[in-house]
């Protein structure tokens, strides 16, 4: 992952409408994949059998969902900060395909200052280079401490 880490957000910092570091990753290779895949246990052949997944009527095998919003909650965790996130989720809205370039963002959407800490939410996204195909989007939420 190609970044420039995001310093975790203070309380005073945040406003709605700031924007988080953009990382890079990729390009997304078959080995990033495979490798996935057997860390998160998923071996459908959609995502390491070209043959398969041509036979199939797909142009390729692609990327697991789950990658692209596993990479999503790194800038989450890194910008929101590990032990300020209250919940993180995500849709997966397109395939990553092999020798793509994802850039992920993120934005603050809300905030609401209370007795606990400053309460965020951030819109994160994932897309390719050039910000036209849309992969995740993720929203997270968390207690930035005073």
């Amino acid at each position: 992952m190609n970044t420039d880490a995001a310093k975790p957000l203070s309380a005073n910092e945040a406003e709605v409408g700031l924007t988080s570091p953009v990382y890079t990753v990729g390009p997304i290779g078959r080995t990033d994949i495979v490798k996935y895949a057997g860390a998160g246990g998923d071996f459908n052949p959609i995502h390491h059998d070209e043959v398969w997944a041509v036979s199939i009527g797909l142009p390729s095998v692609f990327s697991m969902g789950l990658f692209q919003g596993g990479l999503s909650s790194r800038l989450a965790s890194d910008w929101i900060g590990l032990k300020n996130l209250t919940s993180f989720g995500t849709r997966f809205r397109s395939q990553v395909w092999p020798g793509e370039v994802l850039k992920i963002r993120g934005e603050i959407i809300e905030v609401v200052a209370g007795p606990d800490g400053t309460a965020v939410k951030a819109a994160i996204t994932v897309t390719n280079e050039d910000g036209t195909d849309v992969k995740v989007q993720a929203l997270a939420t968390g207690v930035l401490p005073r």
